[in-house]
């Protein structure tokens, strides 16, 4: 098949891109910039922001496992856009209260959207682009995640001194719902035809074989080793570095740069030298940038952190997405929403284990050893996944 010339592909990745950047960026990721403000403002202390992530990565579950009931073609493109809108509209609500309680149900809320849309989004441009001979680009859709992590930045910081408490959140709302209308509408305009499978030979339906297991139990441990310091990064400068050092405001912007050049890098690599060593890769580095603030207190262990775990959590993302479908092709979507919900389940433990030791009397940069040996077990286990060749 004559792969799909690039100016056909665009539109859509872009759509998709602009989707994360709703969900994820603004959604998700723009809270631990705003920790911070929040924190100095007085609406939230540090074991509730915790109790906050916790509640939103709770929200993020129970949307990859409702996504697995709208990976069917006549529910997927539905079920994306009214979650997309759901999300913005969310991200909109926050800027209107100050009560913990209903702060907590609307990153509920918020988390639900992102699980949908996380899942649904990248799967269904994972087939539309795998039927035009374009599989290899779809780690590209990402790529507008990460540009949008560092717009969120921007948002969180540079209105700091005029804006205070919920209002924080209102420029977050404002770029959101243009860029959620105007994705719902391209995505539902894609069809994505899976690939056609001989009813007399017709494969398994199981998730979990011999080789998908290793995998799954790998991305478990991505999803717990992560979600630490990328909820937390900002806040645990504050911990490391004197008051009005330039990381503190500056070290989200160097995790949504590394972000980006990391997508870029790990998406080519997987390319060229194939999608499973690369995965490997992506773990060794992200272990050794949790560990990287116990190893090293200060400027150089916050960012080391940052490029290095910013660089290469989206890398692992869309490699095992990729071998996961390698395995499995007749059921890439709802692969791709069991494996996010695994992902999730780990990343729900992240920061329930750093409230728990915060409660405890220890510190945030000690909590970062439950990401560093959560990545340990991911690598150990990507290591024990079976190449796609000796799995036939």
């Amino acid at each position: 098949m004559r792969p799909a010339p690039l100016r056909d592909i665009l539109v859509p990745l872009l759509a998709g891109a602009a989707a994360l950047v709703v969900v994820h960026s603004l959604g998700r990721f723009a809270f631990p910039p705003l920790l911070p403000h929040l924190l100095a403002d007085g609406l939230l202390n540090l074991e509730q922001g915790a109790r906050v992530a916790t509640w939103n990565y709770i929200g993020y579950l129970l949307g990859a496992l409702l996504a697995l009931a709208l990976t069917v073609p006549s529910r997927l493109q539905r079920g994306l856009a009214l979650a997309l809108l759901v999300n913005a509209f969310s991200t909109l609500a926050h800027g209107f209260t100050d009560n913990h309680l209903a702060l907590l149900w609307l990153r509920l809320i918020n988390g639900v959207g992102n699980g949908v849309v996380f899942v649904l989004a990248p799967a269904l441009l994972l087939e539309w682009l795998s039927a035009r001979g374009r599989a290899g680009l779809s780690g590209l859709v990402y790529f507008g995640f990460a540009a949008g992590m560092l717009v969120a930045n921007w948002l969180a910081n540079a209105p700091a001194n005029w804006l205070s408490g919920p209002s924080r959140w209102l420029p977050m709302a404002a770029l959101a719902l243009p860029l959620a209308l105007a994705s719902a509408w391209l995505l539902a305009r894609l069809e994505a035809t899976p690939p056609k499978v001989n009813q007399a030979n017709a494969p398994s339906s199981r998730l979990f074989d011999r080789a998908s297991t290793p995998l799954f139990l790998a991305y478990a441990g991505a999803g717990l080793g992560y979600i630490l310091p990328m909820t937390f990064l900002p806040t645990l400068a504050i911990e490391h570095l004197p008051a009005g050092h330039a990381l503190i405001a500056g070290t989200w912007r160097w995790t949504a740069i590394a972000c980006m050049g990391g997508i870029l890098l790990w998406n080519y690599l997987g390319a060229r030298l194939g999608d499973l060593p690369v995965l490997r890769a992506t773990y060794a580095a992200q272990a050794l940038g949790a560990a990287a603030p116990l190893i090293w207190p200060g400027a150089v262990g916050v960012t080391l952190c940052a490029v290095l775990i910013g660089g290469s959590f989206v890398g692992t993302v869309l490699l095992t997405q990729r071998v996961a479908r390698a395995f499995q092709p007749h059921q890439g979507p709802r692969l791709s929403a069991a494996l996010i919900a695994l992902y999730s389940v780990g990343q729900l433990a992240g920061p329930w284990l750093a409230e728990l030791w915060l409660a405890r009397g220890g510190t945030l940069t000690q909590s970062f050893a439950f990401g560093a040996a959560a990545l340990v077990w991911g690598l150990l286990w990507a290591s024990l996944t079976p190449s796609l060749r000796n799995t036939r």
